[in-house]
């Protein structure tokens, strides 16, 4: 692999007032960015997430040295990733850019074996598990969406972002792009600011909870999925599921699975035995291609293989205040 990096290079489409720091990275296959980063998102309003009209992606990240805009876009005809970033923490995220796209994952002892496994992968052979190693960034909107409705999640993860976040720096505040909340500026979140923003006390609390021990959360992540996955679960609230959704974007575990999930053990039940199964089923189904039991759960939703959608959906609930 080879990259490069400079100060007021625009590598990835028409420049900005301030064209900030830019980085070109090669990866040694060719690195699906849209497909790797699109787990990120948390809905089609995430203020932290946008992509445009040229397809480059948006992000608005804090990192360990401050919050940063990022974009990056991919070049195929060259065998090359742009990025760009702004702000404090612009160095540090085009530094991550590699990992956050898949460099640091091995997929070399992944068996498909299933048919229908060995089809998604045929067709998306470059699929790689990106690391972001910022806890927060996954974290808080892990714990908003446990137990409630998609909608109900986006728009909480939203208004918390509008409400306690920050604008973008560089362009990124032009693109209507957000940084979450400090871990500081979340522990001031009134009771009521989170019940207007549709957290009921149950989230917030844990919410409050994991910013207070941020520092040692993130310390566990460093140290690897076994060790994160055992912190994450000592803090009341925070159970399998969330763990799971922390370690696939944190630090791109190939064995970490949603077991808990309204949908995932139902798809990949349907999409691997023609019916639907449950957590258990799911576990027994799965464990075959332990330790890569999460790289099958991404490649079922990359591949958009998931049960048919009959029926109402599940409705927002309606005892929470109105904004």
């Amino acid at each position: 692999m080879h990259a490069s990096r400079s100060r007021g290079s625009a590598p990835d489409g028409p420049g900005e007032p301030d064209p900030g720091h830019g980085r070109v990275w090669r990866p040694a296959w060719p690195c699906p960015v849209r497909s790797v980063l699109w787990p990120h998102r948390r809905g089609a309003g995430d203020p932290t997430f946008r992509v445009d009209d040229a397809g480059r992606i948006w992000r608005g990240l804090r990192t360990p040295e401050g919050p940063a805009t990022l974009v990056v876009a991919a070049r195929p005809s060259l065998g090359e990733v742009h990025a760009r970033a702004w702000g404090p923490g612009a160095a540090w995220a085009l530094d991550a850019v590699p990992a956050m796209l898949g460099a640091d994952d091995d997929p070399s002892g992944f068996e498909p074996r299933h048919p229908v496994l060995v089809e998604a992968w045929r067709r998306h052979p470059d699929l790689r598990l990106g690391r972001t190693g910022l806890l927060a960034d996954s974290l808080v909107p892990s714990i908003i969406e446990q137990k409630v409705t998609g909608q109900e999640a986006f728009a909480g993860f939203r208004r918390l972002v509008h409400r306690a976040g920050e604008r973008a720096p560089g362009p990124g505040a032009s693109r209507g792009l957000w940084v979450q909340p400090t871990p500081e500026r979340l522990r001031q979140v009134s009771s009521w600011e989170w019940l207007a923003m549709h957290v009921d006390p149950g989230r917030s609390r844990t919410l409050v909870r994991a910013a207070a021990g941020l520092d040692s959360l993130q310390r566990a992540a460093d140290a690897g999925p076994d060790e994160l996955d055992r912190c994450l679960r000592t803090l009341p609230g925070v159970g399998e599921w969330t763990s799971a959704e922390v370690r696939q974007r944190v630090l791109g575990d190939p064995d970490a699975v949603s077991f808990g999930d309204y949908h995932v053990a139902k798809d990949i039940g349907w999409a691997l035995t023609g019916t639907p199964v449950d957590d258990d089923g799911l576990r027994e189904l799965l464990e075959p291609w332990r330790p890569h039991r999460g790289r099958v759960q991404a490649l079922v939703a990359v591949a958009g293989l998931h049960r048919p959608r009959r029926g109402a959906r599940m409705a927002p609930r309606t005892h929470l205040p109105v904004r």
